[in-house]
């Protein structure tokens, strides 16, 4: 019967071993998901950027070309 309580324990031990393991590997990967969310969403905020600046540079054309077409 010890011997049945003490290789009880032995597992016991073992699967706390693994749930920590799986836990650390697990926190770590959140941890680098986040990060790669990070970086997508400054990547994201400076193509939206971009995007508005074209825009307003690509309105700011046509105005130009606009005025020209009415000067003509």
């Amino acid at each position: 019967m010890v011997d049945s309580v003490s290789e009880q324990i032995a597992q016991l031990e073992t699967r706390v071993e693994e749930l920590m393991r799986l836990c650390d590997r697990l926190r770590e990967e959140n941890r680098l998901l986040l990060e790669a969310q990070e970086s997508l969403n400054a990547e994201r905020a400076a193509l939206l950027d971009k995007n508005e600046t074209a825009r307003a540079r690509i309105e700011a054309m046509i105005s130009r070309l606009k005025a020209l077409e009415q000067n003509a």
